[in-house]
């Protein structure tokens, strides 16, 4: 059967329950089966957007997001027996609350940094706000408010002035930044949770397997751009031999779930040139990381996806 990218109705009923509470104008009902479309959730996020005057409302519906709201997933994250093991798991079963983006751990030195990647583009700075901000509000609640992020930080420019941020995040925050994640000290990883179950932990990680089998553990779509993340430079071919597939295949799936190996690699570029923009100094080596034959082509795309040069995309990233 075509698998069409969706997210948890608890999700999606979280956050039209917060809109209400809100005083926002939302549908009187979602639909009675388990997921929701992306494409539907979309719709929901930018009538969700349009009807409020207030640019933070992304933020404000994210943290009054409750850990109900994650499905199983949330019950599971509080059973683990440790902050790190907590991360670990949102890893492993995040695409059973939302297919397509997806969560990424990187450890230094000093502390570990929890990389958010969205797969949409309908109003996205606003839902990246609420995904991390849950994921803030989530994080002193298992912890028993023993640990709080030492820093956030967003891919765009701050939305509104930025002692609202400091007011509803209580964590600094950092904009127009390479990746949307959030930063924890090492010490945060061994911080026990105030509800760890082992035997809990085990049956509810039965079944979110039993659920990610179910999915298909991600959509051939959320598969091809983990893909190009890792490979931009990869064409259709390259990429359908990795999934063991003809090229010819991957294009029939892809349509099956509504979406086309096109469509899937400019959004990807997109995403990567806009990190890679705010990183590098020389527009050359942005070109030669993405596949592009030259700056040209580069920037004749660039403009394509977002309505400007990537000249004009950096002079924005200023005066912060």
């Amino acid at each position: 059967m075509p698998h069409n990218p969706s997210i948890t109705v608890h999700y999606a009923q979280g956050i039209l329950q917060a809109a209400q509470r809100l005083g926002l104008p939302v549908p009187t009902e979602l639909p009675v089966e388990a997921r929701i479309p992306l494409a539907m959730q979309d719709r929901f996020w930018e009538g969700l957007c349009a009807a409020s005057d207030d640019p933070l409302v992304g933020l404000r519906l994210g943290s009054a997001l409750q850990v109900g709201h994650l499905d199983m997933v949330g019950a599971l994250l509080m059973s683990c027996e440790h902050f790190g093991e907590a991360l670990e798991a949102l890893l492993e079963y995040y695409p059973i609350i939302a297919e397509g983006s997806e969560f990424q751990l990187e450890r230094d030195g000093v502390g570990v940094l929890l990389l958010y990647r969205p797969s949409y583009e309908v109003r996205r700075e606003e839902r990246v706000e609420a995904a991390l901000a849950s994921l803030v509000h989530l994080t002193r609640w298992i912890t028993g408010e023993r640990v709080t992020p030492a820093r956030l930080t967003l891919g765009h420019r701050a939305r509104a002035e930025r002692s609202r941020y400091d007011q509803a995040l209580g964590c600094p925050v950092e904009f127009a930044a390479a990746e949307n994640a959030l930063g924890f000290t090492l010490a945060d990883l061994d911080v026990p949770l105030i509800q760890a179950n082992a035997l809990m932990r085990e049956h509810l990680r039965a079944l979110a397997d039993a659920q990610l089998q179910r999915l298909g553990a991600q959509s051939l779509a959320a598969q091809v751009q983990h893909l190009l993340r890792q490979q931009p430079r990869w064409g259709k071919e390259r990429v359908a031999e990795q999934l063991a597939l003809s090229g010819r295949h991957l294009n029939r799936k892809l349509a099956d779930e509504g979406t086309s190996f096109k469509l899937l690699r400019e959004q990807v570029l997109h995403g990567m040139a806009e990190q890679l923009l705010r990183e590098s100094p020389r527009l050359a080596e942005v070109a030669e990381k993405l596949g592009f034959s030259d700056e040209s082509a580069f920037a004749k795309a660039f403009r394509r996806w977002s309505g400007m040069t990537p000249g004009q995309f950096r002079q924005g990233q200023t005066g912060l």
